[in-house]
């Protein structure tokens, strides 16, 4: 419901801007720039959609093996420890617990398709355990943040959108986004710690922090003393070493394993194909409404304004393009992304403004649609203090994934 009434705004704005323009400056080729945007925006959709379409069969392949070959499993009993703490409700062997392990994993995998039945899954396990049927439990707001947070090593999604833009080097903003999808978990998770009065001195839920912490902080201090011309090739060679690694487990444990590879990669390619042919017309819906919305001039309007305001305050307004994906990704991930593919198609996939929106776009995932959906999944009608949480991960992953872009790119 938020999207359809954000969708027809888009058109209306656009609508009211190219009038304001008709009437007081007398511009009367406004209307053919906002048709023509149209008409090039549903083309591009197609087109992207259509080269993603390998892309997605590809990683969905790869996953189905390694969740037979047991990787994704594996996943999850490396942070079975922290889970348990996380989760002080949940018996450690219910099924729920399984369900989350998977969920996180492929969350951490950038395998968004894969991670949302998963979710689905746990919700519903969790909701067995709940004595409220219609009201959140504390463990279902923690999962839900921890969704919402969107912790994730391999943002997938976002460097195939890079590629079919026609970025020189899709995975560079590998470490950006780790930086800040990072500080936006850990922030959720210790808020919500303190909410619900969970000890963050526990030692394995410290040593878990602290160490995940201490990493990460280490990969800033290593790249942040390095000199601008070797971040990227060290960034480049550290996601794409990753990236190779993962497959290179599946398939090998797919061996170990002794089934058929290559039934099992057909079959996760088949589920990616299925799934590139649906989000065909929800991209053409938010392109087209997006490239009107920026050929009537209605986005100028506000990036100029706000641009203006933080310069005038004495600071860098560089990244101020970026702000409407920022704005957008609470409420809609089909309409933020629309806006970093907008972003790349205006400015350039290597432009700095695009490089902070695909920042920002990989720092959380969308909260009212998890919110929605897996709420909604399961009846639960009233989340407390869920909102308020997820939208302090988000806004953090924002302000993260800003300064992370700086640090790697300005």
């Amino acid at each position: 419901m938020v999207l359809n009434y954000i969708w027809i705004a888009f058109f209306l704005i656009a609508f009211a801007v190219a009038v304001g323009k008709t009437l007081f400056c007398g511009d009367l080729t406004v209307w053919s720039d906002i048709m023509t945007a149209s008409f090039g925006s549903a083309t591009t959709a197609f087109e992207l959609a259509l080269g993603l379409t390998g892309i997605l069969s590809l990683w969905l392949g790869l996953m189905k093996i390694g969740e037979r070959a047991g990787v994704i499993q594996m996943f999850g009993r490396l942070v079975s420890p922290l889970f348990c703490r996380l989760f002080p409700g949940v018996p450690k062997e219910h099924p729920a617990m399984g369900s989350i392990f998977m969920n996180v994993s492929a969350n951490m995998l950038g395998l968004d398709n894969a991670a949302t039945p998963l979710g689905l899954k746990a919700m519903q396990e969790l909701q067995s355990l709940n004595p409220e049927k219609e009201k959140a439990t504390d463990a279902m707001i923690m999962f839900l943040v921890l969704n919402a947070s969107g912790l994730c090593l391999i943002p997938i999604s976002i460097i195939m959108y890079r590629a079919q833009a026609g970025a020189a080097n899709p995975t560079d903003v590998f470490m950006p986004i780790l930086v800040a999808t990072f500080i936006a978990t850990i922030v959720g998770i210790i808020a919500l710690c303190l909410k619900q009065k969970i000890s963050l001195k526990d030692p394995v839920l410290l040593g878990w922090l602290g160490g995940l912490s201490a990493v990460v902080g280490g990969l800033v201090w290593f790249f942040s003393s390095l000199p601008p011309e070797k971040v990227q090739a060290y960034s480049s060679f550290m996601s794409n070493f990753m990236l190779f690694s993962v497959i290179a487990m599946f398939l090998i444990a797919g061996l170990r394993k002794k089934f058929n590879l290559y039934e099992a990669f057909v079959e996760g390619a088949q589920e990616g194909f299925k799934t590139a042919v649906k989000i065909v017309p929800y991209l053409v819906a938010i392109l087209v409404a997006i490239g009107m919305f920026r050929a009537s001039g209605a986005m100028d309007v506000i990036t100029d304004a706000l641009a203006a305001g933080i310069a005038a305050l004495g600071f860098d307004a560089d990244w101020v393009g970026a702000l409407p994906t920022a704005i957008m990704k609470p409420l809609s991930g089909s309409g933020s992304r629309g806006m970093m593919v907008d972003l790349m198609s205006t400015y350039g996939a290597d432009s700095f403004v695009a490089r902070v929106s695909a920042a920002i776009q990989g720092s959380t995932d969308t909260l009212f649609y998890v919110l929605a959906v897996y709420f909604g999944s399961v009846g639960v009608r009233k989340t407390r203090y869920a909102v308020g949480y997820g939208l302090l991960a988000d806004i953090t992953g924002s302000i993260a994934g800003i300064f992370a872009a700086y640090l790697f790119f300005g």
